[in-house]
């Protein structure tokens, strides 16, 4: 007897991104608005403009970039409006929510 595995066969849209941040993207669609699908939104933001910057080394991976490919990929269910998003926006370098580094 033969197991099947349940895999995801939907191409991947945008491969520079990957299949996770593609599901991750369509979960946080899926989540009622609040302050933990925000924290989803920033988190999936923060790994776009990453993955971004690790394909195209020689683009400059902004967040407006990083803001429209989400609404691309959400099909126009996450806006990347909150407060939390307009911090990250302001300040790129910035962690949100994160553990502060130590110096030495």
């Amino acid at each position: 007897m033969t197991l099947q595995l349940n895999r995801n066969a939907a191409p991947i849209r945008m491969r520079n991104y990957g299949r996770i941040v593609q599901d991750m993207i369509g979960y946080a669609a899926t989540m009622a608005p609040g302050q933990e699908r925000d924290s989803l939104e920033v988190y999936i933001a923060q790994c776009m403009r990453q993955r971004n910057l690790t394909w195209n080394r020689d683009q400059e991976a902004g967040l407006a970039r990083v803001r429209e490919d989400i609404r691309r990929l959400s099909d126009g269910r996450l806006s990347c409006d909150s407060p939390a998003f307009e911090r990250l926006m302001a300040n790129p370098n910035a962690q949100l929510g994160g553990k502060k580094k130590k110096k030495g």
